[in-house]
């Protein structure tokens, strides 16, 4: 049996000479803090949560002092709105109900609180039957 050429081999699990999770890394370089040892702590690429940002680009937006407001509905159009709605006789429901909208437009726009909407504006006017008179002011 001399003769025979074979290899002795030891089964056994895997071995775990580099770590494969994070704290099992953490671990071993606390252990080695503890011990005395030197550690030397790398990491790759830029792990920050750092935003890049000109400090231009924020100054120039401080000293943006432009017009941000929305515009809403003309209270001289809120006013022919209630007028003409008061001469037919209706209320901010029948006038909803007529356009096809809610009647929180309605009151928006007779407040002068609402983004002002051509649509809108031109079913009210057909349905108070007044032309352009609620938008210009002139018969």
């Amino acid at each position: 049996m001399s003769e025979q050429d074979f290899k002795v081999v030891t089964l056994r699990g895997p071995k775990k000479a580099n770590p494969t999770t994070k704290n099992e890394k953490e671990k071993q370089v606390v252990h080695a803090q503890q011990t005395g040892q030197k550690v030397i702590t790398q990491t790759k690429g830029q792990q920050t949560n750092k935003q890049r940002s000109n400090d231009f680009d924020v100054r120039k937006l401080d000293k943006d002092e432009g017009d941000y407001s929305v515009k809403t509905v003309n209270p001289d159009i809120a006013k022919r709105i209630i007028q003409a709605r008061a001469a037919k006789k209706l209320t901010q429901k029948d006038l909803a109900m007529a356009i096809q909208e809610t009647v929180t437009v309605v009151q928006q726009y007779e407040q002068a609180k609402a983004v002002p909407n051509q649509k809108i504006l031109s079913k009210i006017e057909r349905a108070l039957g007044t032309g352009n008179w609620i938008r210009t002011g002139k018969e």
